[in-house]
């Protein structure tokens, strides 16, 4: 246990803050619209890839810098392939033609959307029910296929963690950045693309 570790109500208050500031960044990068959702497996709005890239940065620097200081342990979940496959699978192709993955879908709700609730909240508790009764049924059998273990890539390529979190900063924030760029100059050339000559802009039929 870390020094960080909560416990007790202020564990439920601590809950209940970040959350709101999830939903609310969320809601401000407007991955909340099903557009958003289906325009990133279409490959046309890259919105929502941008929004994983830099959560998976800043929470990848964030916690290993924090168990490095000795205030947090690492809690790393067992690479089960079977489990991995299938439930990647599910979950695509849920997201897809829901338009929500479970966060988006709370934030959804919390806007006002009965979509996010019927849909999305739903859903999941019913999803939730199902699988908790298949669970007694794969839990021996199907989960434990492909059971590596506890792994890491620095475990993997048995290299410091920095080494590869450094790695992974340049190119993905490099990425990013290239990703950026691309979106603003492909929108002012569509922007630009529906004016007349003179400067009157087009309104599409």
């Amino acid at each position: 246990m870390g020094p960080l570790e909560i416990t007790g109500s202020v564990r439920l208050v601590l809950g209940l803050v970040t959350g709101i500031l999830f939903g609310f960044i969320l809601q401000k990068a407007q991955v909340t619209k099903y557009e958003k959702i289906v325009g990133f497996f279409r490959l046309t709005d890259l919105t929502v890839l941008k929004v994983l890239l830099a959560g998976i940065l800043s929470g990848m620097v964030g916690v290993y810098a924090l168990h490095n200081l000795g205030l947090v342990n690492l809690h790393i979940k067992p690479t089960i392939i079977g489990a991995n496959v299938l439930g990647g699978l599910i979950f695509g192709v849920g997201m897809l033609l829901l338009g929500f993955c479970p966060g988006t879908c709370a934030a959804a709700f919390g806007e006002g959307r009965l979509d996010g609730l019927f849909r999305g909240v739903v859903g999941i508790l019913i999803g939730a029910g199902l699988y908790s009764e298949v669970y007694p049924f794969i839990q021996d059998n199907f989960l434990k296929l492909g059971d590596y273990g506890k792994l890491t890539i620095p475990a993997l390529l048995q290299v410091n963690a920095w080494s590869v979190i450094i790695a992974l900063v340049v190119v993905m924030g490099g990425f990013l950045v290239w990703l950026d760029r691309t979106g603003h100059r492909r929108s002012t050339e569509e922007f630009a693309g529906r004016k007349h000559p003179g400067g009157h802009t087009v309104v599409p039929r």
